[in-house]
């Protein structure tokens, strides 16, 4: 758990679906500190960080630049947005959804992060596996284009680019 900015309220939604309280938000360590932390363990990049529906972790990661710039510069692949490239037609492209699709069962605690990142390991495996069978991609980059979301930069970040892969 991580406390987050005081801007940034727990809602009658997280209560009701995630089961967090304010209450046991208050001795978590603050999101600065967290943020910061993960992005020291990141030190042999590249990296993709991997997300169901990437976009809310994207702010997220953006609003916390200044304590994880590693992580803030590193690019996102999109689990809702892969399945839509792998699996099109589907009514809905929710993690429950593709849980069932895949007939993968709903974890305990599920919407919690630890559930949560395990079972989408699961359904980006089985997405890869679909997708890449199907000729959809065989590099990363091609994976990129179909699932990947671009860092946010933080104003004033420097361009850089990697001159090679190796």
């Amino acid at each position: 758990m991580l406390r987050p900015p005081a801007d940034v309220p727990v809602t009658a939604r997280d209560v009701q679906l995630k089961g967090i309280t304010q209450r046991m938000l208050t001795s978590a360590a603050p999101a600065a500190e967290v943020m910061a932390q993960l992005d020291a363990r990141l030190t042999a990049p590249p990296y993709r960080l991997v997300a169901h529906h990437a976009s809310t972790e994207a702010g997220i990661i953006a609003r916390q630049a200044e304590h994880c710039p590693v992580l803030a510069a590193t690019p996102l692949l999109d689990t809702l947005r892969l399945a839509k490239a792998v699996v099109p037609g589907l009514g809905s492209y929710g993690l429950d959804s593709l849980l069932g699709h895949y007939g993968i069962p709903k974890p305990a605690g599920r919407h919690r992060a630890m559930p949560d990142v395990e079972v989408t390991a699961q359904v980006l495996a089985r997405l890869l596996n679909d997708g890449c069978g199907g000729g959809r991609w065989s590099t990363l980059l091609e994976l990129d284009m179909a699932a990947g979301l671009q860092p946010t930069r933080p104003p004033g970040a420097p361009d850089a680019e990697q001159g090679a892969l190796f």
